[in-house]
């Protein structure tokens, strides 16, 4: 998979959107994601078409 930008609700700004990177996805709907140099899990909700990225409990160590 090649990585990708895109905008996702931000789990440490309450929901607030801001630009992330799609670097993997690893599972039917868990995606690795770089928020500003954090490695974390994200999942897209198909209803709205937008990432949520928790990086806040779901931090990856390493990729």
């Amino acid at each position: 998979m090649k990585p990708y930008k895109s905008q996702a609700h931000i789990h440490s700004l309450n929901g607030e959107m801001d630009e992330i990177t799609i670097i993997d996805k690893v599972g039917d709907n868990n995606y690795i994601v770089d928020y500003k140099g954090v490695k974390c899990h994200a999942l897209f909700n198909w209803f709205n078409c937008t990432y949520y990225a928790d990086d806040v409990y779901s931090i990856v160590k390493e990729v």
